[in-house]
């Protein structure tokens, strides 16, 4: 009677792949929260927030909330940060400009670059978990070779496209996650990377003051002459001189220094032989 019973048991036990088919839908399930999240995110309108106008509109409140909540409000900036970049919604320039205008500069673009890698890294772990294996196994032949060539150099490549953002942020972290990237090197040249971008837009924040001012001004002006359409034009891309791009530029190539390397060494030993 015991033999039967376990027999019985070991059978259950032996069923292939029961517990793989049983486990594939839970690992769509963050997946399917930040779909749900990105959803009401713009259903709520809480987009139409993100904007310079509204900066201009509540900066007084924003800046006395900082000074009598210092260390609340510097983690809801954290947690709104990390939150933007894991749904990946493309505000993180005006986010690291609004740290700078509120912390300052050192503190602002500290918490721009810990909550930009904090949001990478999980959305990175979200997409490599339920898209990334299944898509890079599909793939075909041409896109498992570049795969694995990044993977051979991803510190590198990642590091590159950080620093010299050619490519936007939310489609390298998805890129990273189905080619197969390591996490810790993901996060380690994510870090790195965003660093100097981040507090690149965060000084340019810190100096927001005389822009609200004179954009202040302006408004009001317009207002005062009965001009329809009286919105305030500013980009916070543009703040993206020449300067800074070259000097990213450089950063990046840096970056890409030991790929280059090897590459021409390989066709030294190619040449030769």
């Amino acid at each position: 009677m015991d033999r039967s019973k376990g027999a019985r048991v070991a059978g259950t036990r032996n069923k292939p792949g029961e517990g793989k088919v049983a486990s594939r839908p839970l690992r769509f399930l963050p997946l399917g929260l930040v779909v749900l999240l990105l959803g009401a995110f713009f259903m709520s309108g809480l987009h139409r927030s993100f904007t310079f106008e509204t900066l201009v509109e509540h900066h007084m409140a924003m800046r006395g909330f900082v000074t009598a909540h210092p260390v609340a409000t510097a983690a809801l900036y954290l947690l709104i940060y990390t939150a933007m970049v894991a749904l990946s919604i493309p505000v993180s320039v005006f986010l690291a400009m609004t740290g700078g205008f509120l912390f300052d500069w050192p503190l602002g673009g500290a918490l721009a670059a810990i909550g930009s890698t904090f949001g990478a890294a999980s959305i990175f772990l979200v997409a490599r978990t339920s898209i990334g294996e299944p898509i890079l196994r599909r793939a075909g032949p041409r896109i498992q070779r570049f795969a694995a060539s990044f993977r051979a150099d991803s510190f590198s490549y990642l590091l590159f496209l950080r620093l010299l953002p050619i490519m936007p942020f939310w489609i390298t972290n998805l890129a990273a996650a189905v080619f197969g990237m390591r996490f810790k090197t993901f996060l380690l040249a994510t870090q790195i990377g965003v660093v100097p971008i981040c507090y690149a837009f965060a000084a340019a924040g810190s100096g927001l003051e005389a822009a609200i001012v004179a954009h202040e001004q302006q408004l009001a002006e317009c207002l005062a002459l009965g001009k329809t359409g009286c919105d305030m034009d500013f980009r916070p891309e543009s703040l993206l001189t020449p300067q800074l791009m070259v000097a990213l530029g450089l950063l990046g190539l840096l970056a890409l220094g030991p790929i280059i390397v090897r590459k021409w060494q390989a066709l030294r030993e190619e040449t030769k032989g």
